[in-house]
């Protein structure tokens, strides 16, 4: 499960990397510019120890938790905004199932202080 998790995981990030700052580029490209770095970026610098082999700042599992909620909410908002509702509705299936899949992580992660 782990496996399918990861994978649906960084499939639901890709589409927020992608869908997201193409959503605002059309209201402000600095805004555009700064949804990467902040869905990129964060989850780069900030990692529950155990949760990932190199952490730069240890946060507690429930930051962890709460970055992948909003790389979700990210990619389900933005698909729906820019792209057609087949393709959206698909980005909506897959954070679902992300949702799922991830709840046994989840739940090791709300156990686990920085």
């Amino acid at each position: 499960m782990t496996r399918l998790a990861d994978a649906l995981r960084f499939l639901t990030e890709l589409i927020a990397w992608i869908a997201t700052p193409w959503a605002l580029a059309a209201h402000s490209v600095p805004l555009a510019v700064l949804s990467v770095l902040v869905l990129i970026g964060l989850p780069t610098v900030f990692a529950t120890p155990g949760d990932k082999k190199q952490v730069i700042v240890p946060v507690p599992g429930v930051a962890t938790i709460g970055l992948v909620l909003l790389q979700l909410a990210a990619a389900v908002l933005a698909a729906w905004a820019v792209w057609p509702a087949w393709a959206a509705l698909a980005t909506t299936v897959l954070a679902a199932a992300c949702l799922i899949t991830e709840q046994p992580r989840w739940r090791r992660l709300a156990a686990t202080r920085s």
